[in-house]
């Protein structure tokens, strides 16, 4: 994987330097001709580097036209052109995303600028979360109970999706128990939704509920993830909550996935407490995978 996750490097590169580098590259046809999938290849690169694919070759695109505006060079339409952009003003949208300011500034002034260097990915294993990993075999089976949507944040608690659970009295809590009869066993938080690279903020589906059976009659107020039959890699987590969890998901993609012959595939992460206190979980992080 991070022999593929540099050739996409080097393929965003060999696009900038053509004289007009086409709107998109198609990763999709890329993860086919390196054997592994788009979903597992775009969550693995947001994973390591920090940002979906398509932002860091926004980012890349915008580098290289602020390098050619210091320059000097003359035709600010000839420059959006040539980094795919039909217009001035689409150009200067995007320039003015990456770098706080106005091409026509950067090419008066030479700044300020906020350029994006070359990612090259390296697989340093370290050890620094211990992995305690269980592959399971599951059948069908669906997840229900109270959906909402809510903006996806990385780091820290997310206060959404704090006042979606504390919206419920204990009743529902309750009821919602009594319901699950299948494993991942007891209340769960259930992410399900965007994109495998999806920046920050983007809506996602979180839902608190439980697993059920196939056969399992689910009472009409309740939303439905129906799930197909398939492999899970449950990872094990104790620590300070949430950042405990929240380092074991990055070391997933840092130090699990590139050293082992699984690879995620699209479907919902699902986390099953088995301990919670206001900062500290012992907790299961359960994910879909498939062999590589």
């Amino acid at each position: 994987m991070i022999g593929t996750l540099n050739a996409l490097i080097d393929l965003v590169e060999d696009a900038l330097d053509q004289d007009r580098p086409g709107p998109d590259i198609d990763i999709a046809a890329f993860a086919r001709a390196h054997a592994t999938t788009e979903y597992h290849l775009r969550r693995m690169f947001a994973s390591l580097a920090g940002m979906p694919v398509s932002e860091y070759i926004r980012r890349r695109r915008m580098t290289r036209a602020a390098a050619e505006l210091v320059s000097g060079a003359p035709d600010l339409l000839a420059v959006a052109v040539r980094h795919g952009y039909g217009s001035i003003e689409a150009f200067t949208r995007a320039f003015r995303a990456v770098h706080g300011t106005a091409p026509a500034q950067v090419r008066r002034d030479g700044g300020p600028l906020r350029t994006q260097p070359m990612l090259r990915f390296r697989l340093s294993v370290e050890g620094r979360v211990p992995m305690d990993v269980t592959i399971t075999e599951r059948p069908a089976f669906a997840l229900v109970g109270h959906a909402a949507e809510v903006p996806l944040i990385h780091e820290g608690v997310n206060p959404h999706i704090q006042a979606h659970i504390a919206s419920f009295a204990p009743e529902e809590h309750q009821r919602l128990k009594e319901l699950g009869n299948t494993d991942p066993a007891g209340i769960l938080a259930v992410s399900d939704g965007p994109e495998p690279d999806a920046a920050e903020g983007t809506p996602l589906r979180y839902l608190h509920g439980v697993a059920v059976s196939k056969s399992t009659t689910v009472p009409g107020d309740l939303d439905i993830i129906d799930l197909p039959a398939g492999s899970w890699a449950v990872f094990a987590s104790s620590g300070a909550f949430p950042e405990t969890l929240q380092s074991l998901w990055a070391a997933t993609a840092t130090e699990w996935f590139p050293s082992n012959p699984w690879r995620l595939r699209p479907g919902p992460s699902i986390v099953r407490y088995l301990e919670f206190t206001e900062t500290h979980a012992t907790c299961e992080l359960w994910l879909p995978v498939e062999r590589a």
